[in-house]
């Protein structure tokens, strides 16, 4: 079951110390490793969304409870939770009450992660009629993501990595240019204009929401960025 792969850099804890959009950028191009049945199923970040105990978009604006303790860990913990009729996955950051949403993913495939890896994530989150979807949608939103990579609310919330099991590898990946835009899903009145959410603009068309889908301008709608070193 360990993870015997040479290129694998499973990021520590302290990669996670940092401010929350500066581990939301971070994060971009690593990649996500759940050993789930017998099989290591991968997945490369390709959208986060920063959070902030200030703000009120935020759980952890809410107050302290049980369930949110991870959010109020040192960087590099666990916070999944129930949204969408599914799970989501977050990582605590720097800073009391601070995380990152992991939005969205892309199948990665690689010796660790093979076909049958990915056969497997399209056989955990099949599509409304049960059909495989394709690889591009795969991951393309918070619980889809969690849903193919067989993640669970009461197995990982407030739990730290576990390179045996789950954890998040430096791959050497970076994204050529990232895009900075407003988060999705935040009601009115909770800080919904806050730029928070990050993309890699090479798969910008697989994420949640394509921030440079027709309609949208940059320096207006969206902004770019320099990629972190």
């Amino acid at each position: 079951m360990s993870c015997s792969s040479r290129i694998d850099r499973p990021l520590p804890a302290s990669f996670f110390q940092r401010d929350a959009q500066c581990l939301a950028q971070a994060l971009l191009g690593k990649v996500i490793r759940h050993y789930h049945n017998g099989l290591w199923l991968s997945a490369r970040i390709i959208e986060t969304e920063a959070y902030y105990l200030a703000e009120k978009g935020s759980h952890a604006s809410l107050g302290y409870t049980e369930k949110r303790r991870a959010l109020f860990m040192d960087g590099g913990y666990i916070y999944m939770y129930y949204a969408r009729g599914g799970d989501s996955l977050n990582f605590s950051a720097a800073g009391p009450g601070n995380a990152v949403l992991i939005k969205s993913a892309y199948p990665w495939q690689d010796a660790l992660s093979d076909a049958q890896a990915l056969a497997r994530m399209q056989h955990n989150n099949p599509d409304r009629q049960g059909r495989a979807r394709s690889v591009e949608r795969l991951c393309a939103g918070q619980t889809l993501l969690c849903r193919a990579l067989g993640l669970k609310v009461s197995e990982w919330n407030a739990q730290p990595f576990d390179t045996q099991r789950l954890f998040v590898s430096d791959l050497g990946l970076r994204p050529r240019a990232i895009i900075q835009t407003q988060r999705l899903g935040i009601p009115p009145g909770r800080d919904e204009h806050l730029p928070y959410r990050f993309v890699d603009a090479d798969y910008a068309a697989c994420c949640t929401r394509n921030p440079l889908r027709r309609g949208q301008r940059a320096g207006q709608d969206y902004q770019w960025l320099e990629t972190p070193p």
